[in-house]
């Protein structure tokens, strides 16, 4: 049950984190990440953290184990979600050119570009 509560702080603070870091990173692709680690670290590791006090919970009766698997289940479907719908959205906005990142180390994209071109 100490376990279960101390996942939820976790993702509490992860929480924060993500929001200061939506505020405070520079661009688009940044901010996607402190987003996902909102998710991930707000979502799913506070879902464990239920499943956990819910079957602690003797009170709930046989509601306990429904709470704690659809805790469960959620918490799967975010960590397969979640990372896929990032990498959607970063590269739609990057094949589409919104997002302008400097400097560029690699682009493999712009790279294949200039190949069909020329």
């Amino acid at each position: 049950m100490y376990l279960g509560e101390i996942l939820v702080a976790i993702g509490v603070f992860c929480d924060l984190a993500a929001s200061i870091g939506m505020l405070r990173f520079p661009n688009f692709y940044v901010r996607l990440h402190a987003a996902t680690v909102g998710t991930i670290g707000g979502a799913f590791v506070p879902l464990i953290g239920v499943a956990l006090i819910a079957l602690g919970a003797e009170w709930l009766g046989t509601y306990r184990f429904f709470l704690a698997g659809a805790s469960i289940i959620t918490a799967i479907l975010i960590v397969i979600l979640a990372p896929v719908g990032t990498h959607v959205l970063a590269r739609a906005a990057h094949r589409a050119g919104v997002v302008a990142v400097k400097p560029k180390v690699v682009d493999h994209l712009e790279e294949d570009r200039a190949r069909i071109k020329g």
